[in-house]
């Protein structure tokens, strides 16, 4: 063979992909080896003094360079791409497809790397980080641009799912509460590069009372963090704060099973998520669906979820959720979860009703049409109403 000139395998692996409607060329796979992103065939050796040859195409060449083809386009950075193979790679294989294989896990963790340098969180631990011991004014510039940044990512709010349901079904219009003041969480920001003691107590129980985590509000914050000032309770690690706000850190030193862990409390906690929040809109109820549900809410977790999980396909999202999937919080929650599934199942399963998933899709599907119906009425009979 030619010095430069393509292998049989991949010109195989060319021939491959065209008869599935997949058009790659020799060059690109070859780029893409080069990248580190797709691996060589696997070669068997002839002998002492004689060349390897490779005797089958590898088939984890041929849907990893299958993948590589549907995410990558003209112009997109890499990294974009592997971040939607790796989503892909985790999730459920359909009947009759092939899974997808993983892609390398250091391109994985680069890529999540890349993503949250450029996160609004990165830039204000930065920012904090330069403010500590630089005077009054760098304090004041801190809260100024912190302030701007935390700004232009306000927070959609969380209407409970019950009450949204319920106002649905009466024909009622929806209340959405106003969601929490984010802006609080610039205290946060504060202590982390000034230190707890020159934020105060007051503002910081602000801060931790705007995520409404554990159910807990600002004034109990206020009483745990002022009874610890006092002596009463145990002194608190603002030192864990510092830990937490590292949001790099935890994604550089991940191992590889650390990754593929992530992934599975992510879209784990996504599914929980969408059960929980697909209640509002007449999702069937069954005795495991409302144990779940009443789980959640005995956790106070429902608006930190609703906050931090995103159920959007975008990559730069699914990195921010990965970072978060790290954490030994949400991790926590992932295994007192799916404790809650495991002690009830048969989640999508109406009592009574033999046909499983099946009828439980089947009402869902029902119930909206007459709602959607009802609504229809509704606006038409609206409509006739004499002004």
């Amino acid at each position: 063979m030619a010095r430069g000139a393509p292998s049989p395998a991949d010109l195989q692996v060319v021939r491959e992909l065209a008869a599935r409607g997949v058009v790659v060329t020799a060059s690109q796979l070859e780029s893409w080896r080069r990248a580190g992103l797709l691996p060589r065939h696997r070669r068997r050796g002839l002998g002492r003094g004689r060349e390897s040859v490779v005797d089958v195409v590898d088939p984890v060449v041929v849907e990893s360079a299958a993948v590589l083809a549907r995410h990558l386009r003209q112009g997109r950075d890499r990294r974009l791409a592997v971040l939607e193979w790796f989503a892909e790679a985790g999730g459920a294989v359909k009947p009759g497809a092939v899974r997808v294989p993983e892609p390398p896990l250091a391109a994985v963790r680069e890529a999540v790397v890349w993503v949250m340098r450029g996160t609004v969180s990165h830039r204000l631990l930065e920012l904090a980080r330069g403010a500590a011991g630089a005077g009054e004014e760098a304090a004041d510039a801190l809260y100024e641009v912190a302030d701007r940044l935390l700004a232009t990512r306000p927070y959609r709010g969380s209407a409970d799912p019950a009450l949204v349901r319920a106002a649905l079904e009466a024909d009622e219009d929806v209340d959405v509460p106003d969601g929490p003041d984010f802006k609080e969480v610039v205290h946060l920001v504060a202590a982390i590069g000034l230190g707890a003691q020159e934020v105060g107590g007051d503002a910081l129980a602000e801060a931790f009372g705007a995520f409404a985590l554990f159910g807990l509000t600002t004034e109990d914050w206020t009483q745990m963090l002022g009874a610890a000032e006092r002596g009463e309770s145990p002194p608190v690690d603002w030192g864990l704060l510092q830990q937490r706000a590292n949001v790099l850190e935890p994604v550089q030193q991940a191992s590889d099973e650390q990754l593929l862990r992530a992934r599975t409390v992510l879209l784990g906690l996504r599914m929980f998520y969408g059960l929980y929040a697909m209640h509002a809109l007449f999702m069937p109820d069954t005795p495991a669906l409302a144990a779940l549900r009443a789980k959640i809410d005995e956790l106070g977790v429902f608006p930190i979820l609703d906050h931090v999980i995103a159920l959007s396909s975008s990559p730069r999202h699914f990195a921010q959720d990965l970072a978060i999937g790290l954490d030994p919080l949400f991790d926590g929650l992932y295994k007192t979860l799916m404790d809650q599934l495991t002690a009830t199942p048969a989640l999508l399963q109406i009592p009574g009703d033999e046909t499983g998933a099946a009828g439980f899709m089947g009402t869902w599907t029902r119930t909206l049409r007459e709602q959607t119906a009802r609504t229809r009425k509704r606006a038409d009979a609206s409509c006739e109403e004499p002004s």
